[in-house]
């Protein structure tokens, strides 16, 4: 996998979680751990295509 397809497949992946995160936060039975552990899910990812990105 190239660099190029790998940050694709990154910024998919933060996407996903965004919209994960989104739906999380508007469901009532959704616990507040659960939602943090997305966002740093996602704040890693984010991290990471940063990094990449600068390469």
């Amino acid at each position: 996998m190239n660099l190029g397809s790998h940050l694709q497949e990154l910024r998919r992946k933060h996407q996903n979680l965004s919209e994960q995160v989104e739906q999380a936060q508007r469901s009532p039975g959704i616990d507040d751990l659960q939602v943090a552990e997305l966002k740093k899910r996602k704040l890693r990812l984010k991290e990471e295509i940063e990094r990449l990105s600068q390469v």
